[in-house]
């Protein structure tokens, strides 16, 4: 999965938008108000790493249940601790081509409802009828 990939998913969550709190090298992925996503190139914009096309490749940073964290930093090597972010709570994804589209979909998926499931009951029940 590539960035455009990646972000054309989390946009299609309900009630996602893009954000740029950070300056316009970081996208912020919020539902509602609350972030469950960043996508940027790189360590936030300053990496040197390049895929098999020669383009930057991009770091996506998600949030995750503590024990599956540390699972998929075990299974997967492009799984990471989250960069600049609470290393327990969240993982960082390099969107290297080496992690099969659907389990990016799937940690992409698991963050937004560990987001939404901190949310007021209005909140999260609105959110519950767009999906």
């Amino acid at each position: 999965m590539d960035q455009l990939l990646a972000k054309r998913y989390l946009l299609q969550k309900p009630f996602t938008i893009e954000d740029y709190p950070f300056g316009e090298g970081v996208a912020v992925f919020k539902v509602k108000t609350k972030m469950f996503a960043t996508l940027s190139l790189g360590k936030m914009g300053k990496g040197k790493a390049k895929n098999s096309q020669g383009d930057g490749v991009y770091w996506m940073n998600l949030k995750c249940d503590p024990t599956h964290a540390i699972e998929l930093r075990d299974i997967f090597p492009s799984v990471i601790p989250g960069y600049h972010m609470n290393k327990v709570h969240w993982n960082t994804v390099i969107l290297d081509g080496s992690i099969p589209q659907g389990e990016i979909e799937r940690m992409i998926d698991h963050s937004f409802e560990l987001v939404v499931a901190k949310m007021t009951k209005k909140d999260q029940q609105s959110i519950q009828i767009m999906l």
